[in-house]
């Protein structure tokens, strides 16, 4: 009963989303609030990052019961987002929760209906009254549900489809986790060509030897999801086969699903961290670029974390994926970037209500967090791939990759109206550089005008090997050190 008066509680309080053009000069500023939920956080980062709006400034406030939450925004050229497209998509994802809360507020009036007691002759009446007022209220409420709410529903489901996750009604979803080697994904799309599937949508992530990726496949013949289990078994068989390789003492995980709706990014985290990619390898150096120190605060309970990182798109996204598998809640946090240069800092609990309590634990959160940061900070040679979709391309380009000695390290695939364009972020096979008249010489395999080089990222700067213990919240919280 508790949790449906919460339930209750929240729907009386609808998110409400302010989005401001005019008070900030360089960025639009959104505010949120609600009533406090878990992963409330994560799903509003994960709309913006969604959109790819670039978070400047955020500030977390989630004390009392209630979820406060600010962001400076801008676009991927770094000015204020004006694109009425993205800001309609912002609010609705407020209205819909709004929309909901109305209907099941009508329902609740049917189920409180039912209680009215009938003993008093006039009680019958009263109860026949309520009931067909709800029966009535009900019905209108359904029909404005079915016209408006879903209306609203399918707008911001196909604004998912540009973005992080599609409805798997329309292919079979790929899951993927094993250890990386070179040629690895070209295997895998080797395999898929020869067993007919065409790939539509999907992402690869390699970090500390082990790789992930999640990929959307359709029937060649018809063009639909995979429903055959006879056939589903043996693309999983064959699957498996390639992950194993020659490595026989860890066995590769591959998850074939035809329902739902998948958010590929936030799953990726998910089966890297079910992969254990934060264990630290003997002969993998640590980057000297991504500091983070996990302080106590004794004064309210809560272990401060502070990150200091070279900046990057969707950051802070990948911080919060990583607290929130983690079983962490943000009480309090700010993120600040400059100059290249993002500064985050949380006042965290555990789920139960605990701070950190111990060193092992300081130390796997600190370990956790890095990992979550170096997964997608490519520093590689960057290529595009626009072409016209066939089956098999995928295959073709891959294999050419690895005859020339490529190794991928992060791959975005996408395919929208017949049209294939595709990301691969790329080294050579033992992580360094690649040499450009070997580039040029693929490009010429390939062709000039369907493979692009999009530029290598420039190297962060070096920061200092001692991180200052020094808060954002300074003036709110007192702490000190483990």
């Amino acid at each position: 009963m508790d949790d449906v008066y919460a339930k209750f509680i929240e729907r009386m309080n609808p998110t409400r989303v302010v989005i401001d053009n005019e008070s900030c000069e360089l960025a639009t500023i959104i505010e949120v609030v609600s009533t406090i939920r878990q992963g409330i956080l994560l799903e509003v980062v994960q709309v913006l990052a969604d959109l790819d709006l670039i978070i400047t400034k955020a500030y977390v406030s989630s004390d009392g019961g209630w979820f406060m939450n600010v962001f400076n925004v801008t676009d991927c050229d770094g000015n204020k987002v004006r694109d009425d497209g993205i800001l309609d998509y912002i609010q609705k994802a407020s209205d819909y929760s709004s929309s909901i809360f109305h209907y099941f507020l009508f329902v609740w009036l049917v189920y409180l209906s039912s209680f009215v007691p009938r003993s008093p002759p006039f009680a019958s009446e009263i109860s026949i009254s309520i009931v067909w007022l709800s029966d009535e209220a009900f019905y209108l409420a359904s029909t404005w549900f079915m016209l408006h709410v879903e209306t609203d529903a399918c707008c911001l489901e196909s604004m998912r489809g540009l973005t992080g996750g599609m409805p798997s009604e329309e292919h079979t979803s790929i899951e993927l986790t094993g250890i990386d080697r070179p040629g690895l994904l070209s295997e895998v799309f080797a395999v898929l060509t020869d067993l007919r599937c065409n790939v539509v949508n999907g992402e690869i992530w390699t970090h500390n030897s082990r790789a992930a990726a999640v990929i959307d496949v359709t029937e060649q013949s018809t063009g639909q999801a995979i429903e055959d289990p006879k056939r589903l078994s043996t693309i999983k068989q064959l699957l498996c086969n390639v992950l194993q390789g020659n490595i026989s003492f860890m066995t590769p995980r591959i998850t074939i699903s035809s329902s739902g709706v998948t958010h590929r990014q936030r799953r990726l985290h998910q089966l890297m961290f079910a992969d254990r990619d934060f264990e630290r390898l003997e002969d993998v150096e640590h980057s000297s670029r991504i500091h983070v120190c996990v302080l106590d605060c004794n004064d309210r309970d809560y272990t401060v974390v502070s990150i200091r990182s070279k900046d990057r798109p969707k950051l802070l996204f990948d911080t919060l994926c990583t607290l929130t598998d983690m079983q962490y809640v943000v009480f309090h946090g700010t993120v600040i970037t400059e100059r290249m240069e993002a500064h985050q800092e949380y006042y965290i609990r555990h789920i139960d209500g605990l701070p950190v309590s111990s060193e092992a634990e300081r130390q796997r959160v600190i370990d956790c967090l890095e990992a979550a940061i170096q997964r997608r900070a490519s520093e590689e040679l960057e290529l595009e791939l626009c072409s016209d979709d066939r089956l098999g391309l995928l295959s073709d380009i891959t294999r050419i990759f690895r005859e020339n000695g490529l190794r991928i390290r992060q791959a975005e695939l996408a395919t929208r109206g017949g049209k294939l364009k595709d990301t691969f972020f790329v080294t050579d096979v033992s992580g360094q550089p690649i040499d450009p008249k070997n580039v040029d010489l693929i490009r010429q395999q390939i062709g000039q005008n369907i493979l692009r080089v999009k530029g290598n990222l420039s190297l962060s700067p070096k920061f200092p090997q001692e991180m200052a213990r020094s808060f954002l919240f300074t003036n709110l919280f007192k702490s000190r050190s483990f």
